[in-house]
């Protein structure tokens, strides 16, 4: 095993495995701070960069923090500590936590944030849901993951799956369509994925898990005779991938690390 002590090294690594070519225009990936030549002895890795999950950073003494969702996405003219952005960026700073972000470029590759999802539930053959296009097109990359059951499931029964398989939020998962329906093929998208809720029909899956559903889509899908729909929190359809990408990392490079399960959902309380 290779002695791996800059985060340029291993941020060389992360690009390799996310190139940034496969994100999307809007996007912003990469090293967002931090020295190249920065010694690291622990990465944590967390779904989102929040004062919660910053303090977590210097509580388990990384010197890098890998993030999937960027925390400087659209353009800022200042990153004064009076922000909340900005005073985690001063704290990153000061303390030496070099920061990291893979998002759109680690949803299409494969494998990928939903491929790890699709391995939470199990799901077998899979193959993406939206294939990619461009710079990232072919070897099995895409957006969303479609896959089979090891065995059938009534909805009702794949939704008590789906909820002990995922990260605990308040909010849980809740499910819409029949509870009685078999479920064999599921499709699956990590993150809000409302806008591929005609490729799960196009796929024929029997039930489509994401997150973010929006009222109107989820009605009119339903009504059309589509999937059944498993609706979960953003981070928690996203936290299964740091696990992987945790692995990689330990496995190829001489460094400890660290899943973060602060959950960033921001719906933290709930009542019926």
């Amino acid at each position: 095993m290779p002695a791996v002590t800059t985060a340029a090294e291993i941020t060389a690594a992360l690009d390799s495995w996310y190139p940034p070519s496969w994100a999307q225009p809007w996007d912003r990936v990469g090293l967002v701070l931090g020295e190249p030549d920065t010694l690291v002895r622990r990465v944590l890795l967390a779904v989102d960069v929040t004062p919660e999950t910053a303090a977590e950073a210097f509580d388990v003494d990384s010197q890098l923090m890998v993030a999937h969702h960027p925390l400087l996405l659209r353009g800022v003219s200042s990153v004064a500590p009076t922000t909340y952005k900005g005073r985690i960026v001063h704290q990153l700073i000061r303390g030496g936590v070099a920061l990291f972000v893979a998002h759109t470029n680690a949803d299409v590759a494969n494998p990928g944030v939903s491929d790890a999802l699709a391995a939470r539930l199990g799901l077998t053959d899979t193959r993406p849901l939206r294939p990619a296009e461009g710079a990232a097109a072919g070897e099995g990359r895409g957006l969303g993951r479609v896959g089979g059951l090891p065995s059938p499931l009534s909805l009702a029964d794949f939704l008590t799956e789906v909820s002990a398989a995922l990260p605990r939020t308040s909010s849980g998962v809740r499910a819409a369509g029949d509870p009685r329906r078999e479920i064999r093929s599921v499709a699956v998208c990590g993150g809000a994925g409302d806008e591929f809720l005609a490729d799960a029909i196009g796929a024929a899956a029997d039930a489509y898990l994401t997150a973010d559903l929006r009222h109107h889509p989820a009605s009119e899908h339903l009504a059309d005779g589509g999937p059944a729909l498993l609706d979960a929190t953003h981070w928690a359809t996203e936290r299964p991938w740091l696990d992987t990408v945790a692995e990689r990392l330990a496995g190829e490079f001489d460094v400890e690390t660290a899943v973060s399960d602060i959950s960033t959902d921001p719906w933290n309380l709930s009542a019926r």
